[in-house]
């Protein structure tokens, strides 16, 4: 009977102990800040919900078993007892019906992810009913280009709240992982392999981004700021950039390809190369008057000494 005791009181623990940790701060994932994330998080939610359940089920059989065969209760109790047909379509009922109340709306939602989300601010002159963003992850820092407004921004990007914004994304060298935790989900960036990625921004904010796939040396700085500003802001923003930003030339291109850390900077234009999304491979072979044809990713060092990995270059 005590040790009955001690396992209940140690199960009420258990469940007892996230109530009992506090955090000053929200959590990213748990604080979502535009319809794509809040879709994904009332999934996790549903999931946590679904688990909880499956434990305090678990936890109450468990219980009930100790106390009702116990060691003092167990005459004609039988271990091996089989053939209760019952209790196997109960125990085969119930995991596939869990099965289905968690992939019926985890797939309903990774679906609809693929659609972009209903704008709810005025659009921006500058981006129109929806913004498209051709992102780079380069070791460590990452690239946003703005074909659409011809400008380029390096480890920060601005984007119109309320309005739906299709992140392209590529890799340059090493495979990496675009996320925005209070926007949405994350997505690979691959080379040769480009992905896609819709998120919004409810309003006006600033929010963390930063790679969640270690890359090397300097992937603890490879971070960035998502910027959420009205679409007068934004348009206001685009226009500066034009006229006061320099250009992006190629060698100052090439210098950003470089494994290595940087401040945030934008460009009031670029060249044709940026353009053409290549990966190190194929930069390397156009740089030595080769075929760019080939995926080959030779030569990758993920520990590149020539890069200061932990360091903030201009």
């Amino acid at each position: 009977m005590k040790n009955l005791k001690a396992l209940i009181k140690l199960a009420l623990l258990l469940m007892a102990l996230p109530m009992l940790t506090g955090c000053s701060e929200k959590i990213a994932v748990l604080n979502p800040q535009g319809p794509v994330a809040r879709s994904q998080y009332h999934l996790i939610i549903w999931s946590l919900i679904m688990m909880s359940l499956v434990l305090a089920v678990v936890l109450i059989i468990f219980v009930y078993v100790l106390a009702r065969y116990g060691r003092k209760n167990s005459d004609g109790f039988d271990p091996n007892d089989t053939g209760n047909r019952r209790l196997e379509i109960v125990w085969m009922v119930i995991p596939v019906l869990i099965c289905v109340l968690l992939a019926v709306p985890t797939v309903k939602t990774l679906f609809s992810l693929n659609q972009p989300p209903k704008a709810t601010a005025a659009q921006a002159q500058t981006a129109g009913k929806s913004l498209t963003i051709d992102v780079t992850s380069v070791q460590w820092k990452w690239l946003f280009r703005y074909p659409g407004q011809k400008i380029e921004t390096v480890n920060y990007v601005m984007i119109p709240a309320g309005t739906p914004v299709k992140f392209r994304l590529h890799a340059y060298d090493a495979m990496n992982a675009f996320w925005v935790p209070e926007l949405g989900g994350q997505q690979y960036t691959m080379t040769d392999m480009p992905m896609q990625l819709w998120l919004q921004a409810d309003k006006p904010g600033n929010y963390d981004g930063r790679s969640s796939n270690y890359s090397g040396k300097g992937f603890a700085h490879m971070t960035f700021k998502v910027m959420s500003r009205s679409a007068s802001d934004f348009d206001r923003w685009v226009n500066d950039v034009k006229e006061n930003k320099p250009a992006l030339t190629h060698e100052k291109y090439m210098e950003l390809l470089k494994p290595n850390t940087v401040k945030a900077q934008a460009f009031s234009s670029y060249p044709a190369i940026v353009a053409k999304d290549l990966n190190k491979a194929q930069m390397e072979a156009l740089m030595n008057g080769e075929s760019v044809d080939t995926d080959s990713m030779h030569g990758m060092d993920m520990d590149h000494e020539s890069g200061e990995g932990g360091s903030q270059n201009d």
